[in-house]
């Protein structure tokens, strides 16, 4: 009887230790730093683009070499102050671990962007710029640019608000109503699939007004992808469902808006992310050929005047643009389909 008691104490105090571990484990350390090898990635590597930009900056302009040198500083300091600031803020520590060696390779990719084209001059001028003449037409055209991505995004919001609004009505009723499948899904066969700049010229003659045109393109773009995988959603969604909605009592408009659309809801995304990808491509194309304003037709202008230099600062625009489009989606459909998190992989 004694060794059975003292086998359940040895048992107890085993099972308390490890619960107590595991505390100790999953509490978090608020205290604890970064390693420092983490924290001197961003500082190591603007060291070495100070460096070689000290060497190739014989090369260059004076005006450029200083925007560059104040650039590259301005990274240096930033990344010291977060370096002190993450020993205090768990957030800033852990966005730090996370994005560290990025913020290192984008650096050390400035560098080997500078010697291949200011330093070795590997690649010809005016076509080749280095990053110190990129980053001095940012600043020399910084209003023209803001007036252009304004132009932009008013016309990008506008086509994709449009060709959403549309393809979600067309999507569903194709995707509910057999008539609507009937008649609908030959046009999207034959009308869906033909690039949106295919329709350019008709477009230009059509509409007087570039803007309307570009904003019509935009949404036809847009409309396809949507309509196909929203009618795509609506139409698989599961009989069990539907059946048990009926056995409820269940109205047709309560079928339509309660269970199939929030069903379909992960490929009406699917179809808006590609269908924004599309919109980027037809609002270049769009501004490049008709519209006196917006990146795509600064970025054919600057090509014109051979201003090369201004043309790779529009197209880092363009990146930060649409990422940060593309990144608000992302949000907007982790908020949306929150309830999905643990079924699907995100």
């Amino acid at each position: 009887m004694s060794t059975s008691l003292e086998a359940d104490k040895e048992i107890m105090e085993a099972v308390g230790s490890t619960e107590v571990s595991s505390r100790s484990q999953a509490r978090p350390v608020t205290g604890e730093s970064l390693h420092l090898s983490r924290l001197l990635m961003v500082p190591f590597a603007s060291a070495v683009a100070f460096g070689i930009h000290f060497w190739a900056s014989k090369n260059q302009p004076s005006i450029e070499a200083h925007s560059y040198t104040i650039f590259l500083n301005g990274v240096s300091a930033l990344s010291l102050i977060a370096a002190g600031v993450q020993r205090f803020s768990p957030h800033v520590r852990a966005w730090m671990k996370e994005m560290c060696p990025i913020f290192a390779g984008v650096v050390l990719l400035l560098c080997l962007w500078e010697t291949i084209t200011a330093g070795l001059r590997l690649l010809p001028m005016p076509y080749f710029p280095g990053p110190a003449g990129v980053l001095q037409s940012l600043i020399n055209d910084r209003k023209l640019l803001f007036d252009s991505t304004w132009h932009s995004l008013v016309l990008l919001l506008s086509g994709y608000a449009l060709g959403v609004s549309i393809a979600l009505i067309t999507g569903i009723c194709i995707g509910w109503f057999r008539k609507a499948r009937y008649w609908g899904m030959p046009f999207l066969k034959v009308v869906g699939p033909i690039p949106a700049t295919a329709w350019i010229p008709l477009a230009m003659v059509i509409s007087p007004d570039s803007r309307f045109t570009a904003v019509g393109l935009i949404a036809l773009a847009v409309w396809f992808p949507v309509t196909m995988l929203t009618m795509s959603g609506i139409s698989n969604t599961r009989a069990s469902y539907l059946d048990v909605a009926r056995t409820l009592g269940a109205r047709p408009s309560y079928l339509i808006f309660r269970v199939a659309i929030p069903a379909a809801m992960p490929s009406i995304f699917i179809g808006l992310f590609m269908g924004l990808g599309a919109s980027f491509l037809t609002l270049v194309v769009a501004e490049s050929v008709g519209v006196k304003s917006g990146l795509g037709w600064y970025v054919s202008w600057a090509q014109g005047w051979a201003e090369y230099g201004k043309v790779y600062a529009a197209l880092i625009i363009m990146a930060a643009f649409f990422s940060s489009i593309m990144t608000l989606l992302f949000k907007i459909r982790d908020r949306v389909l929150v309830w999905q998190k643990g079924v699907i992989k995100w």
